[in-house]
C-alpha cells in the first residue's frame, strides 16, 4: 500500500500525520519576538557605545544573534510549511535544521568577537557610564522575559527550543550587563565590565555547540536521543507474527516527525495486516514514532542475525525474539 507523496517498492505502513506542517502560531510567536529582539539590540548597541560598556555591546552582540535565530527559525517555519512535491517528496521540514546550523555557526564568530574585545578592554582599561549601562540592561531584562513569554506559547519545535534557549542566554546577559553597571557606578571598578563580557560569551558558546551538535546529529541521520535503536528491534521482535526484524533504522527528518523503516521476517504473510498493525501500534504508543515504513519477508528469504547483534557479528542490524 502507498501513500500521496511517498511512493515505495515494497509494503509499508503510515501512521498518522507526519509532521511537515507547523501551526501558525509557533511562526508568530517567532516574528514578534524577532522584533522585538533586534529593536532593542540596536537600542543597546548605541547606549553601549555612548557608554563605553563592552558588557552593553557584548549583550547587544547577544541580543543580534538571538534575532538572527529568531529570524531564520521563522523563515525556517514558514518554508517547512510548504507540502511535498515531485522534487521534495517530503516536504521542507528540514529547513529548520539549516537555519539552526547556520546559526549556531554565526554564534560561534559572534563568541570570537566579543571574547577578543574583552581581552583588549581588560588590557587597556577605559571609562564606563555604569548608570546608563544599568538602565538599558533592565530594559533589556524586560524585553527578554517578554520574548521568553511569546516563544514558550508556541509550538515547541527545535526552531523554537532552540530560539527559546538563545533569548534565556540573553537574558542571563542582561543581568550580567545590569551587574556591571551597578557595580562600575557604586564602586568605580571598571575591569567588571570586560570580565562580564566574557561570562556572556561562554552563554552564546554554550548554546551554540549545544545547537550546533543537534543540528549535526539530524543531518547524519542519527537515531534521536531519547531512543534506543536495540530497545526498539527488541520490542518489534516480540510483537506477535513477527520472526526477527533486521536492516532497523531509525532518524529524524524534523522537529516532531521521527522516521523508522525496517525488514520484518513473518511467519505467514496472511497475517501480516494484523501484525502491520501490532507494530504500528507499539511503535507510536510506546516510542511516539508516527512515521513507519515496514517491509514484510518470508523466512529464509534473507539471513537475520539475532538482536542486539553479537559482538562477533560485526554489528549488523537484526532483530530476533
Amino acid at each position: 500500500m502507498t501513500t500521496p507523496g511517498h511512493a515505495h517498492p515494497h509494503r509499508h505502513g503510515h501512521h498518522g500525520g507526519h509532521g511537515h506542517t507547523h501551526r501558525h502560531g509557533a511562526g508568530a510567536a517567532l516574528w514578534w519576538s524577532f522584533g522585538l529582539t533586534l529593536s532593542f539590540a540596536a537600542v543597546e548597541a548605541v547606549a553601549g557605545w555612548w557608554a563605553g560598556s563592552l558588557a552593553l555591546l557584548g549583550d547587544a552582540g547577544h541580543m543580534v544573534s538571538d534575532a538572527t535565530a529568531l529570524g531564520l527559525a521563522a523563515v525556517a517555519a514558514w518554508v517547512a510549511r510548504r507540502p511535498p512535491s515531485a522534487r521534495h517528496s517530503y516536504g521542507l521540514g528540514r529547513a529548520e535544521v539549516v537555519a539552526a546550523l547556520g546559526n549556531s555557526l554565526f554564534m560561534v564568530a559572534v563568541v570570537a568577537g566579543i571574547a577578543f574585545a574583552a581581552m583588549e578592554r581588560l588590557a587597556q582599561p577605559r571609562p564606563v557610564a555604569g548608570g546608563t549601562v544599568a538602565v538599558v540592561a533592565l530594559l533589556g531584562l524586560g524585553v527578554n522575559v517578554l520574548a521568553v513569554w511569546l516563544l514558550e506559547r508556541g509550538e515547541q519545535t527545535l526552531n523554537t527550543r532552540a530560539a527559546l534557549l538563545h533569548v534565556l542566554g540573553d537574558l542571563l546577559g542582561s543581568v550580567a550587563a545590569l551587574a556591571a553597571g551597578l557595580v562600575i557606578h557604586y564602586t568605580g571598578w571598571t575591569p567588571i565590565d570586560p570580565l562580564l563580557s566574557l561570562f556572556i560569551s561562554a552563554l552564546i558558546l554554550l548554546s551554540a555547540l549545544r545547537l550546533l551538535r543537534e543540528a549535526l546529529h539530524i543531518l547524519m541521520e542519527g537515531v534521536p536521543p531519547h531512543l534506543d535503536l536495540h530497545e526498539v528491534g527488541r520490542a518489534m521482535a516480540e510483537v506477535p507474527g513477527v520472526a526477527s526484524v533486521h536492516d532497523l533504522h531509525i532518524w529524524t527528518l524534523a522537529s516532531g516527525t521521527v522516521m523508522l523503516s525496517a525488514h520484518v521476517v513473518v511467519p505467514s504473510m496472511a497475517g501480516w495486516e494484523r501484525t502491520l498493525e501490532g507494530l504500528r501500534r507499539l511503535l507510536l504508543e510506546r516510542y511516539g514514532i508516527d512515521h513507519v515504513t515496514l517491509q514484510p519477508e518470508p523466512p529464509g528469504h534473507v539471513v537475520t542475525i539475532p538482536w542486539p547483534p553479537r559482538r562477533e557479528a560485526g554489528g549488523g542490524h537484526g532483530a530476533g525474539p
